[in-house]
């Protein structure tokens, strides 16, 4: 963070302030007493000039000109760019209190609960260190739930959130009568075959539906081979349904282990992109990619970004911590004021660097 030194000299202040670049920005503005003051913004001498500047009328603007003895700021290269720095600082600064301070709100996820004898799904917005598997991040709990219920149709894993005491008296429910249930809670199923059925689920959900599009297909093609036309049809409608629930899932949604990509944004340096790092639902240290050539010796855009890529060192943070990225990750993503890029890929040892280097060209291009 640069910072300003504020002295009893206004005139000295002012001066100061004319030369803060007026670029984008997170900055802090620390009183004589108390707390400072976080903010973000879009034009940094603007913003300041307005909180400091000598007002000859009295103003209901909010006015720190007399209070200030520090500023401190750091320039951000995109909106990203300064969501991530306000989000540190105000961890920093605000330890009790940052989450409201900067509205972050934790994105829901689809878990499936499988520390439970008869493991079922519910939709969470905090991830835990208890057992279970969680898809998202969504964009919203309205479509968490949608894809939550569409995809449930599909198996047989119960819907009830209760904790089960089997009894051949159990009332059962709807799902049940409609053989949409194995129905554990009657005892028509003991645990073991139970757990069969939620393995397809979680199978499902870690291959993004590709263990049962190719189970359906191989049926479908094997049918089609035996001449059953009709049994052939119904698996090809199968699959279609099966095709339509994907995609009602957000694209940033699946298993979070195994949530890999990169985020591309602008960066404050010229000849330069931001370059923000998941790995296995886990956030990486940024890096700073350059097009600069150095010793006049040119590299491809490729073998750069092989070599970046490389020295990504996978590090974990705490259950929080992974949390809250992720949350700033889904906030960005879903915005409407989204910059840059985000691409996702299935690991770290399988990189699209074609798709990657036409990425980072784009942002480098704006």
């Amino acid at each position: 963070m640069t910072a300003i030194e504020v002295g009893d000299d206004l005139a000295q202040l002012d001066r100061a302030l004319e030369a803060v670049p007026n670029n984008p920005a997170v900055f802090l503005l620390w009183p004589k007493e108390g707390e400072p003051y976080l903010s973000k913004t879009g034009l940094l001498r603007r913003r300041l000039l307005r909180l400091l500047k000598d007002r000859e009328r009295p103003s209901r603007l909010l006015n720190l000109r007399h209070t200030a003895r520090r500023i401190e700021y750091r320039l951000t290269g995109s909106p990203f760019e300064s969501a991530q720095v306000l989000y540190e600082q105000a961890r920093r600064h605000f330890p009790a209190t940052y989450l409201d301070l900067i509205k972050l709100r934790m994105p829901p996820y689809v878990k499936i609960v499988l520390g439970n004898q008869f493991p079922r799904s519910h939709i969470t917005t905090h991830l835990t260190r208890t057992a279970g598997l969680y898809f998202g991040p969504f964009r919203s709990r309205v479509s968490a739930e949608r894809f939550d219920g569409q995809f449930l149709d599909l198996f047989q894993m119960r819907r009830c959130q209760e904790d089960l005491a089997p009894s051949p008296q159990h009332p059962g429910c709807i799902y049940g009568e409609m053989a949409m249930c194995l129905r554990p809670c009657q005892e028509v199923v003991g645990p073991a075959e139970y757990g069969h059925e939620v393995a397809r689920v979680v199978d499902f959900l870690r291959t993004d539906g590709r263990s049962l599009l190719e189970a359906i297909a191989h049926s479908r093609d094997r049918l089609s081979e035996e001449m059953l036309f009709e049994d052939a049809a119904r698996q090809h409608k199968r699959f279609e349904k099966v095709q339509e629930i994907l995609k009602q899932a957000d694209e940033l949604a699946r298993d979070i282990d195994r949530l890999n990509g990169v985020a591309i944004t602008r960066s404050l340096a010229a000849d330069a992109v931001e370059m923000w790092f998941v790995r296995d639902g886990w956030w990486q240290h940024p890096q700073r990619f350059s097009f600069e050539v150095i010793e006049g010796t040119p590299m491809s855009l490729d073998r750069k970004l092989r070599e970046t890529f490389a020295a990504v060192a996978p590090r974990k943070l705490t259950i929080r911590e992974r949390q809250e990225y992720l949350a700033l990750l889904a906030r960005w993503y879903y915005s409407s004021w989204r910059d840059g890029e985000w691409l996702g890929f299935e690991s770290y040892d399988d990189i699209p660097y074609r798709k990657l280097v036409n990425a980072v060209s784009r942002v480098a291009a704006r």
